[in-house]
């Protein structure tokens, strides 16, 4: 078992140390040879931005207690100083490895045809296509920056590359103070560019902006000879700090905190190897880092791997087959949703179905004359949205719109700022959530006129209403006209944008009042039944699990008899399998094709199942700082459908990883039939058909 940095076995497993090895599962993925190589390329690339907001934030808030002095271990049995010590050995491991993963995968795709090359290893006809291409597009925009007394150092971005040159006087003497400039790579600008083909040959290749940049570097400085060319990048503290109390309008509040987020304090400095002894030095000592400097051995920020896929042509054997998302048969018994949803609930699975239902739901909403009003919440939403045009749509028409727009939801403020503008501007109500809290809950609810009565239509997902997420997530969304879910979606929109006191809901668990002590209760339940000698079980997919009394909830089920098998992305603090604590529990974490993004919980419940969807991992942020919600899923058959989708993730033995004891991952062993199952959730035109409401038995998960 892993012992805490004094050397004593703690029941929990570590926060921030459980998310490095999510990352390592992240960088398996890349490493692995049966992943097709421009799959390899994008797994890369997640690799890095994943360490970009682990380091921006989490890393961030761990220097500033160890500047404050302190001291105090958390409940893993870290103080802040020993568990940085610890993140940043196996981070610098991870690094390393990642980057003879990045060699070998170009190295790869060059026996293929594909070629990241460097400028000099270029044709005499490339160079010449490539230096037109830094004439007419790249040097306009670049602004060499000099250091001296008159030009102090310049702001320097977050996440930016940049070049750090050391330059010499022409007729100086070499043994002077060299001069020292910089140089921003510009982010606007592909950092991949195509070179023209060689001759008549297929082949693609392509070299790097920075490395383009590097080659031409003289033309920004006439009269000086460059020494060294070197790139670099400077990750800052990214996390806001709000005072939400005292802010007039939180909009602007959250403006001029993106301003200050430019100034935030270093965390992270990335140099390329053999970095000029003076730039290191300058670089140092402007941003006063010492311990945190990464040496990089190829090329500094590898994300630009995320659109290699695209810029490539063909090769269709270096890719996923291609997934086509269906469109819900249910929804397509009758030209109204309206209609179908009137009489029976809907399960969507993406990336498997279709977010178009989405999208035609709301869309139909702003169309229909009997529609009066639609409320929903947005955390995160994509570029060129269909939903955002309905909504605008709907408020045009005169119907009555309601949006809760988050705009705390990190690295997508700025965006979302733009959304809440452009609603407002059709008329829509928007709503920026309570004070103190984010709003992460997903949730639409659409009330229509029908005959002498209103009746409410709800939608309830655990992903966010994001088009462009939809294709790459794995989540979950539930149509539903059911009048309790009705009235618990009117309580919860009516407390989020009024000053109602959160009211006795019927269906629904709402953080940060009850969702915790309901999740409580009902793992309990399961205790109560397993001592009973009653079927008790409890199955969980989530992305995280570290909030202690979760754990702890778990850790006395498990002692009180109750299988427990959680299915955990990323970050798990609970250790499993430890006798007399949780030898009842198993952990497992999916890393594949789509990110595994689903939340819902299945209870045993003495042999009569209780299945619930949910927005909110179980982090104590999630629990307690959030507004979060947890829907049951009262249809027999969709319950049976949802049980079905654990029971893939429970089955697979090609992308599941099994969490030790000691914190580990490990393959599963002994296993003879590969089972994969985002390959056979792809097949859900086969299992999910059936009669509505009907109660088709699903074999028990085991």
């Amino acid at each position: 078992m892993t012992r805490t940095e004094r050397g004593e076995v703690s029941r929990y497993l570590n926060r921030d140390l459980s998310w490095v090895e999510f990352n390592k599962r992240v960088l398996e993925e890349a490493q692995d040879p049966a992943t097709p190589l421009l799959e390899r390329a994008k797994f890369l690339a997640i690799v890095s931005t994943n360490l970009d907001e682990f380091m921006s934030v989490r890393v961030a808030g761990l220097q500033d207690q160890q500047k404050a002095g302190y001291t105090r271990k958390d409940f893993t049995g870290y103080t802040p100083s020993g568990l940085l010590k610890r993140i940043m050995k196996r981070t610098s491991r991870m690094v390393n490895d990642q980057y003879k993963a990045y060699r070998e995968a170009v190295r790869f795709l060059g026996r293929e045809g594909i070629y990241i090359s460097r400028y000099d290893d270029l044709t005499a006809s490339q160079k010449k296509a490539m230096d037109q291409y830094y004439t007419d597009n790249v040097f306009p925009v670049l602004t060499p920056m000099g250091v001296d007394q008159s030009r102090p150092f310049p702001l320097v971005n977050s996440l930016s590359l940049y070049l750090a040159v050391v330059l010499l006087k022409e007729g100086d003497d070499p043994e002077e103070e060299p001069y020292f400039a910089i140089v921003r790579v510009p982010s606007n600008l592909s950092r991949l560019v195509r070179v023209p083909a060689r001759g008549n040959s297929k082949k693609q290749e392509f070299v790097l902006l920075d490395d383009l940049i590097k080659q031409h570097i003289r033309s920004l400085f006439a009269g000086y000879v460059p020494l060294a060319v070197d790139p670099f990048r400077l990750t800052r503290n990214a996390d806001l700090t709000l005072n939400e109390e005292g802010a007039e309008d939180l909009l602007e509040e959250i403006e001029k905190e993106l301003r200050r987020r430019r100034w935030g304090v270093p965390v992270r400095l990335e140099v390329h190897k053999g970095i000029h002894a003076y730039a290191l030095e300058m670089l140092k000592e402007e941003f006063e880092i010492e311990d945190n400097v990464f040496v990089i051995d190829g090329p500094i920020d590898l994300s630009f791997l995320m659109k290699l896929p695209s810029l490539v042509e063909g090769f269709p054997q270096l890719r996923y087959p291609e997934l086509i998302p269906v469109y819900p048969e249910e929804l397509e018994e009758s030209e109204s949703l309206f209609e179908v949803l009137g009489q029976r609930d809907v399960l969507l699975y993406h990336p498997y179905e279709s977010f178009d239902a989405v999208n035609d739901f709301l869309m139909e909403a702003a169309e229909d004359p009997y529609v009066l009003a639609v409320k929903i919440t947005l955390y995160r939403v994509s570029g060129h949205s269909v939903l955002i045009q309905a909504l605008s749509k709907a408020a045009e028409s005169g119907k009555q719109v309601t949006v809760v727009v988050e705009l705390k939801a990190r690295f997508d403020e700025e965006r979302n700022i733009a959304w809440a503008r452009q609603l407002e501007k059709a008329g829509c109500h928007v709503v920026y959530g309570l004070v103190g809290l984010k709003t992460h809950a997903k949730i639409t609810l659409v009330v229509r006129q029908e005959q002498d009565t209103l009746r409410r239509y709800v939608h309830v997902g655990t992903g966010n209403y994001n088009e462009n997420s939809a294709r790459l997530y794995t989540d979950l969304g539930l149509f539903t006209s059911d009048p309790l879910i009705g009235e618990d979606a009117s309580s919860l929109f009516n407390e989020i944008t009024g000053f109602s006191a959160p009211s006795d809901l019927h269906t629904f668990a709402v953080a940060p009042t009850d969702l915790l002590p309901v999740l409580q209760q009902l793992i309990r339940r399961e205790a109560e039944h397993a001592a009973a000698g009653r079927p008790a079980r409890i199955i969980a997919k989530m992305n995280s699990l570290s909030n202690q009394e979760m754990v702890d909830a778990l850790y006395e089920a498990s002692q009180a008899g109750v299988p427990i098998d959680l299915i955990v992305r990323g970050v798990c603090c609970l250790r499993p399998g430890v006798e007399g604590l949780s030898e009842t529990i198993t952990v497992r974490s999916i890393v594949d094709r789509f990110l595994e993004h689903s939340r819902v919980v299945y209870f045993e419940n003495g042999g009569e199942p209780d299945v619930r969807i949910s927005s909110a991992d179980w982090m104590t942020r999630n629990l307690t700082r959030r507004i979060e919600l947890m829907c049951p899923v009262r249809d027999e058959g969709l319950k049976q459908d949802l049980i079905r989708i654990l029971h893939m993730s429970l089955e697979d033995n090609v992308k599941a990883r099994h969490l030790q004891q000691n914190g580990l991952y490990s393959r599963p062993e002994g296993e003879d039939k590969p089972f994969r199952s985002q390959f056979e959730a792809a097949k859900i035109r086969s299992w999910k058909k059936r009669p509505p409401g009907s109660g088709e038995s699903v074999p028990t998960p085991s």
